[in-house]
């Protein structure tokens, strides 16, 4: 077909249908079962819907002539006949397109495709099916804007303060101790001693923590006698942007999606569950001459977050992914999100979704 739903010739067809025949060199041959049967198999697998939660504190183009069309057709074959592994990685049955995508500038129109949603994870490939399989790992993922001087501080002065902010980022929601449970000290380190409110939260939210002082709104942490992570990779995708904020601080803003794959830690199931987080952090790098901070650090503005497999009813202080059983048992009445889409800004996403109310993702 070309563009309008247009029909080959019968006489082209033929002629191309004699060649193929007699052998002509270059002519396309049949492909394998294998790759014929990919697609069968893609819309036969299902999972179970995945539970969410938010919190948050106080154009496919036609050719212009058949020819053209045919012409793709017959070399698709051919790379069929040639190798046929390759195109069935092109239809998801092996890892997919692991090309990584460009860092992320700015937010996107829409959400990432979902013909891969029905591929399961594996030990080998803990971010397979996912939108994260082509995710940068790490820092690597959190895109930093061109530093220039703003409100009190020198272009110089900017690009240190957002690659402290990173590194904040990083101590909060990547460092491996911190995810096995560990107090996030370094993190902690680089919030304002000053800034009482923040000071009682953290103090708070980790000798008892509670929906109103829970350590996960800023913090990424798993209790390493029920869960541990698979492999050493999180794949993250994110932004920093800044602006100057009251008092000529540099007021940055950051929005970043992790992705962790975990699994039990004991029983030696292979079930393995990834658990998102979406966090959205605003802080403020003052000017010491008008606000009273120590160097270095910095004031938090507002922080949002909102997570996908993380549990939805007890806070604990610590991610509790369900598995087997529970992760089976019927999703909630809440609202249905996909926690790949970044289109929408955490304060659009919140309110469409009721704030706390827990629901079901609608992959992970």
């Amino acid at each position: 077909m070309g563009k309008g739903g247009e029909s080959i010739p019968d006489e082209e067809w033929e002629r191309f249908l004699k060649e193929a025949e007699a052998g002509t060199p270059g002519a396309p041959e049949e492909p394998s079962a294998r790759a014929r049967m990919v697609a069968r198999r893609l819309r036969e697998e299902t999972g179970p819907p995945e539970p969410w939660r938010s919190h948050r504190p106080p154009r496919r183009r036609g050719g212009k002539a058949w020819y053209v069309v045919g012409l793709l057709a017959a070399v698709a074959l051919l790379v069929v006949a040639l190798d046929p592994g390759r195109v069935v990685g092109w239809f998801g049955g092996g890892g997919g397109d692991s090309t990584p995508l460009a860092a992320e500038s700015e937010r996107p129109d829409e959400a990432p495709p979902t013909e891969r949603a029905a591929q399961r994870p594996t030990p080998d490939e803990p971010f397979r099916g996912s939108p994260a399989a082509r995710w940068q790992a790490g820092t690597a993922g959190i895109t930093l804007p061109e530093a220039r001087a703003t409100g009190w501080m020198s272009k110089s002065e900017v690009a240190r303060a957002l690659s402290t902010t990173r590194d904040f980022l990083a101590a909060s929601s990547l460092d491996p101790g911190v995810l096995r449970g560990e107090r996030p000290t370094k993190a902690i380190a680089l919030l304002n001693p000053h800034q009482k409110d923040v000071q009682e939260y953290v103090a708070t939210a980790f000798r008892a923590p509670s929906r109103e002082n829970d350590p996960l709104m800023l913090f990424s942490r798993f209790e390493k006698s029920k869960v541990r992570l698979v492999g050493d990779v999180v794949k993250t995708r994110g932004r920093i942007t800044y602006r100057e904020g009251e008092r000529g601080a540099l007021e940055v803003s950051t929005d970043v999606t992790y992705v962790y794959p975990v699994r039990p830690a004991t029983g030696g199931s292979d079930e393995i569950v990834r658990t998102i987080v979406r966090r959205e952090v605003v802080l403020s790098w003052d000017d010491p001459e008008k606000v009273v901070i120590e160097p270095g650090t910095f004031s938090l503005v507002s922080y949002r977050s909102d997570t996908t497999n993380g549990g939805c009813d007890a806070v604990t202080g610590y991610y509790e992914p369900p598995f087997g059983a529970e992760r089976s048992a019927s999703p909630p009445d809440g609202p249905r999100v996909d926690p790949y889409d970044r289109s929408k800004s955490m304060e659009t996403r919140m309110r469409e979704a009721n704030d706390t109310e827990c629901g079901t993702a609608t992959r992970s």
